[in-house]
């Protein structure tokens, strides 16, 4: 798909990316182009599923959630029956904000954000590791966020 994407395209979801809000009138005065083709651009660019959705990025720190946490996990056992269970159950864990296979000695590292380092233990205990699959969990507190980004290198990889 991305094979198909020109150098206009490109640009119009660098923009989107950065601001969503903009109106396709905005976006096509900053791409250079007139505002119906840019909208048709945009349009068959969404339906083409280039564009997941379109959200409002929240301050976690203006909402009281200071503190991210990378947990590396290995479960018990490998089989297919353990990975489904873990998988489904960490998607339902809100403060669970990205799950990942891994490669090398874990099985999964997750993102999980939570107020403090009280809301973090409670939500082990009561939560994480009630799973019975979790064989060994990690915790790799975040101490100061240099970059954190929603943006893809389209520029630099397309």
């Amino acid at each position: 798909m991305s094979s198909d994407l020109n150098r206009q395209d490109i640009n119009i979801l660098s923009i989107l990316q950065t601001d969503a809000s903009k109106t396709s009138s905005e976006v096509a005065d900053i791409v250079g182009m007139s505002q119906s083709p840019c909208w048709r651009r945009i349009n068959r660019i969404e339906q083409d599923g280039l564009i997941r959705k379109k959200v409002a990025v929240l301050n976690r720190h203006a909402l009281g959630m200071d503190l991210v946490v990378f947990a590396t996990v290995n479960l018990t056992t490998s089989g297919r029956q353990n990975l489904v269970e873990f998988e489904n159950a960490v998607s339902n864990f809100d403060e669970v904000l990205e799950c990942y296979t891994m490669t090398g000695i874990w099985d999964y590292m997750l993102k999980i954000i939570v107020k403090d380092i009280r809301n973090y233990e409670s939500f082990v205990r009561d939560r994480l590791l009630s799973l019975s699959m979790i064989r060994e969990l990690h915790s790799h507190i975040a101490v100061t966020e240099i970059k954190n980004t929603t943006e893809l290198p389209l520029h630099s990889q397309l």
